[in-house]
């Protein structure tokens, strides 16, 4: 397989992004991206074409291709490309390979320059070949969107389900039954502050739930004791988290515990079900959003980037009791849904391996595909 020497300049015009006040609307159908990811939609589009976005101030490590018409907001690069040398697709997983990091000229906050990215040098072999090496990524990535579409409509479907049983009581004629009561998330759950300490237990291979690793893929980092720097909270199977910090940024997690070694920051509070069987009710109730608009109005801190909801607060949302078998019944119809949930978070996280691991080897012509028909 034969490969050309570009740099990035040669292969796409980089472009700025532009402040999304004037063009966001509640009724816009082009999303706005910023380096956090959607921020929202706008009423028209900055660029229509696939793309690459890079991150140019902020989280600038990681690139995301964009194949819709799209605004980006001035946090963020976005690019033409020359498709007569590369793929958009292409050139995305060829620069999602790169640490940009190691090209951050900021100070206090990173940030990335044209000229800098536009110097970058990459090995791109011919049009066709780069359609060869798509056929074996591709196909992989399809199968993880599927399987996060059908996680996302599960999430849906299981809010629904609760805020129709325990908001609305549909179920029950529209009126809490009579032999209901209203009483607070202390009455079925407790919180949980068990403190693993690293440094005491060296060598440990643990399951770790950090605010980071919600944040890039929803799934817990498994990494060594040693590399941990500070206490972390003990899970169990029978833990529910919610992050205590900036809470207008919903973070839920319902831990796997695929491990004996579980652990989660202290950003988040541990919640456990009195009763254990019930795991998936206290879930539900935590993933409400009435119970996410408390938290946001329960808040201490001084500025907006450091604001926290105190732990003991959360114990006082008032939540309709209902008899064990009504619970019972509920979570036979949630605990499915986020079993399957679970299982298609373990089943991406193995694709995504595969696709990293092929990557470079079919980049590199280590596995050639000169040969391939299509």
């Amino acid at each position: 397989m034969k490969f050309k020497t570009y740099s990035l300049g040669e292969l796409v015009q980089i472009k700025y992004g532009k402040s999304q006040k004037k063009v966001y609307s509640e009724n816009g159908k082009y999303p706005i991206y910023g380096t956090g990811g959607l921020m929202g939609y706008a009423k028209e589009a900055l660029y229509d074409k696939p793309s690459v976005l890079i991150g140019r101030k902020g989280s600038i490590s990681k690139v995301r291709y964009v194949d819709h018409p799209f605004w980006t907001v001035d946090t963020l690069f976005y690019t033409i490309v020359n498709t007569k040398l590369v793929l958009p697709k292409y050139l995305f997983y060829l620069m999602s390979q790169i640490d940009l990091n190691i090209y951050n000229e900021g100070t206090t906050i990173p940030s990335l320059r044209t000229e800098t990215l536009n110097r970058l040098e990459f090995k791109i072999p011919s049009i066709n070949e780069q359609m060869k090496i798509l056929s074996y990524i591709e196909p992989i990535d399809n199968i993880i969107e599927v399987n996060m579409n059908i996680n996302k409509n599960l999430i849906q479907q299981s809010q629904a389900l609760y805020s129709a049983w325990f908001e609305q009581f549909l179920p029950f004629g529209g009126s809490m039954p009579s032999d209901w009561h209203i009483g607070t998330l202390g009455d079925i759950a407790t919180i949980k502050t068990n403190s693993f300490n690293p440094q005491k237990n060296p060598g440990v291979m643990l399951e770790h739930y950090s605010i980071p690793a919600y944040d890039e893929q929803h799934f817990p980092v498994f990494e060594p004791s040693d590399n941990v720097k500070s206490n972390k909270y003990i899970l169990t199977d029978n833990s529910v988290l919610a992050s205590k910090l900036n809470p207008d940024t919903k973070r839920i997690w319902r831990p796997m515990c695929l491990t004996d070694h579980a652990v989660c920051s202290t950003e988040f509070i541990v919640f456990e079900a009195n009763n254990s069987a019930h795991k998936d009710f206290l879930f539900s109730i935590i993933d409400s959003q009435s119970f996410s608009d408390w938290m946001c109005a329960h808040t201490t801190g001084s500025t907006n980037s450091r604001q926290r909801t105190t732990p003991s607060t959360t114990l006082e949302f008032k939540v309709p009791i209902a008899s064990n078998e009504v619970i019972d019944e509920f979570c036979a119809l949630v605990t499915p849904m986020y079993a399957l949930v679970s299982q298609n978070l373990q089943e991406n996280q193995r694709l995504a391996s595969l696709r990293d691991s092929l990557l470079p080897k079919l980049m590199t012509g280590e596995i050639d595909v000169s040969d391939v028909d299509l």
